[in-house]
């Protein structure tokens, strides 16, 4: 023994002496920890699954050589999932029941999970997924699904919030056509009506399309409006659809392309071509800390697989792996084993099922990994009570060439704290409706422009809206409808069609449409305002756009935008002109009693009294309403006018006239008409109409009618669209911004001038001329008076001279 001592001693270096005395030590700890078989199913045959293999095997070696001391040895048993259903499910069923693994770490895709989530339920063995993102996974009620990663619907609010910050108002959603591509839309849907922001079309590309077919479907986008597409898919049929893009031209100005982190997070993997065909995409990107951690796990990395990068999916295999292997170690001291059905004979076994077996490590193992935390590569480890990570943090990415640019983040808003941020640095406060473009650093957009594309354009062969308009015998300064007789030419005039037209070139984006008179094959009006509303109703039209006042039955089956008129119904009545005439109107400004006081009071103030009245009553011409109020119409018996077609007809049926009094009329003209025929029959002594109208015909005849009280209510002129129509809001906003402005006003005065000129008329400085025959009966009382007091006079003189 002694000698074997000094010849080792003597032969070998006291280091290397060391180093074979601590791989016995630590062979012999080998032998003695525990080996847990744990299951791996993914699709190794293909790039993202291989990548994220290695992950997971480099993680556990580092692992288990940083802590040597561990008691447990995760052994991976590995099954290829074919990139199908089948195979993942076929995979998972041969792990619980042959090779009996406590836990399972995949499967690699979201359709691939709620089969194999089942048999992990059934069994209770935890099934950790690390991409597996689809939120409709959670529906399935697997309480032994762990979520290494966060879901999809994290990330909606980061979308969101660059749609709204460029206020684009309308967008199309591309997906793939399964599990993973639907699951995100619900939660796309409800973020967007948040911003009151409308997914025109979803466009769901299956994985099994051609390149002919993907071709076809983005030929349709391109005859629609909007330009704004969100994109949720793999990144290799991603790679595919936008290299068809570019080829028709889909990569060009104007257009805008945002993509989910499905495409984001692996932009590594896509290639230099494919990243050049998505030049100015914007994605939103999983953010990762830049760690101690991350970057020397990255260099590690490089040099041992030849300078490969490391994705999003790869960090996050690592952590799932490291979670694992110290949740095992936390249960070291449970039974691994399984528990076997009883009493079933072969016989009995119908499937493979039905022997499933259950493990009996697997809620204490479920529990080790939800209290599991530590300081991951891809950022803290530590799981929600929905069992998955919590994503508060997304990277805002620009293709530009064929690399990524960082040009923002977005953070979680959290009191005034907006969600869009240049850098992580800065905490911006403030509205987060604020336009964005200095909130993120400098975008190239497709087309490779810096300016920032509106969001839609006009297409080809697009849809255009139907819009109704009324076909009017009167009241043209309103809607107008003339067609030409040779080339049939139809043109539309009007104070509501310059409303419409300037609301419909402010919106945010392209609306087509073409006017369509609402009218009968040979020219004459299709009916009344509620027939043409009802026919909107029925999908006949899009729309109709007129005079057409906002009833709340007109309400209950189409929408309307905001009024843009004046709003109430009241009556006209004509006036009577009265001035007084006749030689005895100076005596009428004072009572007998204050003219019994005047002569008793001091005669030069008695006639400067009198004077002031006498002037104000003879300056003064008064227009006396011939009706004063509708309770005097009610028992005068007189015939009320309307507007012919209007709700007016039925709401002064309602109001208790009988239909026998009431006459209708097409338009000013027609309106005075009637106030002056001499036919009892014919004749009206007031009309019922809305206060446009009568703003109008008042513009014309102000001298000659007055409105009586009182005025009843009514909403004004509004744009009828369908139920449901997401231009209702738009249009609104749009009526809004023209009517604080001064268009609205410019187009009133445009259409509406005789009301400035009969004011004008009416407001005249001019004073009124008084005659001779206001004063005759004056002039002679003073005649008489000085005749009087010259004969007394001459009387008294002739008295006193005989006197003397």
């Amino acid at each position: 023994m002694s000698f074997i001592h000094n010849l080792v001693h003597r032969s070998l270096p006291s280091r290397l002496l060391i180093f074979l005395i601590f791989l016995v030590l630590f062979g012999k700890s080998q032998k003695e920890a525990l080996q847990v078989k744990v299951g791996i199913v993914l699709d190794s045959n293909k790039t993202l699954g291989a990548l994220s293999l290695r992950a997971i095997n480099m993680s556990l070696s580092e692992i288990y050589k940083t802590h040597s001391s561990f008691k447990t040895r995760v052994v991976l048993n590995i099954r290829d999932s074919k990139e199908t259903v089948v195979g993942a499910a076929a995979s998972a069923l041969y792990l619980i029941k042959k090779r009996e693994v406590v836990a399972i770490i995949g499967p690699g895709s979201s359709m691939q999970a709620p089969f194999v989530i089942n048999l992990g339920n059934q069994s209770q063995v935890p099934i950790i997924s690390f991409s597996a993102t689809c939120p409709l996974l959670d529906s399935h009620g697997g309480t032994y699904f762990i979520r290494a990663t966060h879901d999809d619907s994290a990330q909606v609010q980061a979308i969101s919030a660059i749609i709204k910050s460029f206020r684009w108002r309308e967008v199309v959603t591309i997906y793939v056509d399964n599990v993973f591509g639907e699951g995100i839309l619900p939660y796309l849907v409800d973020a967007f009506q948040e911003i009151n922001v409308r997914i025109r079309y979803r466009c769901a590309i299956s994985l099994h399309f051609s390149d002919e077919k993907i071709e076809i479907e983005l030929y349709n986008l391109m005859n629609m409006p909007t330009r704004v597409f969100v994109v949720h898919m793999s990144h290799d049929l991603g790679a595919r659809l936008f290299s068809i893009a570019k080829k028709i031209g889909m990569m060009s100005k104007g257009y805008v392309w945002i993509v989910t982190n499905g495409i984001a997070d692996v932009m590594s993997l896509m290639g230099e071509t494919s990243l050049e065909d998505m030049h100015g995409v914007l994605g939103v990107k999983t953010y990762l800390p830049r760690s101690k951690e991350l970057e020397s796990l990255a260099a590690r990395w490089r040099k041992r697989f030849g300078g490969e990068e490391l994705n999003n999916f790869g960090y996050r295999a690592y952590d799932a792996a490291t979670a694992l292997a110290m949740s095992i170690e936390e249960i070291s001291n449970e039974n691994m084993g399984f528990k076997k059905t009883k009493n079933i004979s072969r016989e009995d076994i119908e499937t493979d099922l039905d022997d499933l077996g259950v493990s009996l490590s697997g809620p204490k193992l479920k529990q080790a990994l939800l209290a599991v935390s530590f300081e991951g590569v891809a950022g803290k480890f530590k799981l929600t009570k929905q069992r998955k990570l919590e994503a508060t943090l997304f990277e805002i990415i620009n293709i530009q060439g064929s690399r990524e640019t960082t040009v923002g983040f977005w953070k979680r808003p959290q009191g005034l704290e907006v969600g869009l941020v240049k850098n992580l640095s800065v905490s911006q406060i403030g509205d987060n409706n604020s336009q964005s473009w200095h909130r993120l650093e400098q975008i190239i957009w497709p087309g490779d422009t810096i300016y920032v594309p509106k969001g839609w354009d006009f297409p080809i062969n697009a849809k255009r809206l139907k819009i109704a308009v009324p076909k009017k015998d009167g009241f043209h300064q309103f809607v107008k409808v003339t067609k030409d007789a040779h080339t049939n030419v139809l043109t539309v005039t009007g104070f509501c069609i310059d409303v419409f037209n300037t609301v419909i070139g402010q919106m945010p984006y392209a609306v087509p449409f073409e006017y369509i008179p609402f009218e009968t094959p040979d020219g004459k009006s299709g009916g009344s305002y509620d027939e043409m509303v009802y026919q909107v109703s029925l999908g006949e039209y899009d729309g109709a756009v007129g005079d057409t006042t906002v009833l709340a039955n007109r309400s209950a089956y189409v929408d309307f935008a905001l009024p843009y008129s004046e709003k109430g119904i009241v009556f006209v009545v004509p006036v009577k002109f009265e001035r007084e005439r006749g030689g005895w109107v100076f005596l009428k400004p004072f009572t007998k009693e204050l003219w019994l006081l005047t002569a008793a009071s001091f005669l030069f103030i008695g006639i400067m009294s009198y004077t002031a009245t006498l002037t104000s009553m003879l300056t003064v011409q008064e227009l006396r309403p011939t009706v004063r109020h509708m309770d005097d119409l009610n028992k005068s018996g007189v015939s009320i006018g309307y507007h012919y077609g209007s709700f007016t007809f039925e709401r002064l049926k309602q109001m208790g006239f009988n239909e026998s009094r009431l006459k209708p009329y097409d338009s000013p003209q027609e309106m005075h008409e009637l106030f002056l025929n001499k036919s009892s029959n014919g004749r009206i002594g007031a009309a019922f109409d809305e206060v446009p109208y009568v703003k109008l015909f008042m513009a014309k005849y102000c001298k000659e009618y007055s409105i009586i009280e009182p005025t009843f209510k009514a909403d004004g002129f509004g744009f009828a669209f369908r139920l449901g129509s997401p231009l209702v809001s738009d249009i609104s906003r749009q009526i809004l911004n023209i009517t604080e402005g001064g268009s609205m006003k410019a187009m009133e005065n445009y259409w509406l001038l005789g009301e400035k000129e009969c004011q004008a008329s009416t407001t005249s400085d001019s004073p009124l001329q008084l005659d001779h025959h206001s004063f005759h009966a004056l002039f002679l009382i003073v005649f008489v008076v000085s005749m009087l007091l010259l004969l007394l006079m001459l009387a008294s003189k002739g008295y006193k001279e005989r006197q003397g």
